[in-house]
């Protein structure tokens, strides 16, 4: 007994293959995004953080690290 062998029309095989809207918008806006921190690269500014966590996170690795042998 063989099975019924699934054919598609050319008109299927499109429908198939077409995106969302927002899987071309999304990495075009990650792009623009991107390459203009890349052409301005002045304008990009470190975030300024608590001290307090950075000194947290010192100690922790320093800690980490001396329980290692």
């Amino acid at each position: 007994m063989s099975a019924p062998a699934h054919t598609r029309s050319p008109q299927q095989a499109r429908a198939q293959a077409r995106l969302p809207w927002w899987g071309i918008v999304l990495p075009v806006i990650a792009f623009a995004v991107l390459f203009m921190i890349v052409l301005h690269p002045a304008e990009a500014q470190a975030a300024t953080g608590d001290p307090a966590v950075g000194d947290f996170l010192g100690r922790l690795k320093e800690t980490l690290m001396s329980r290692i042998p």
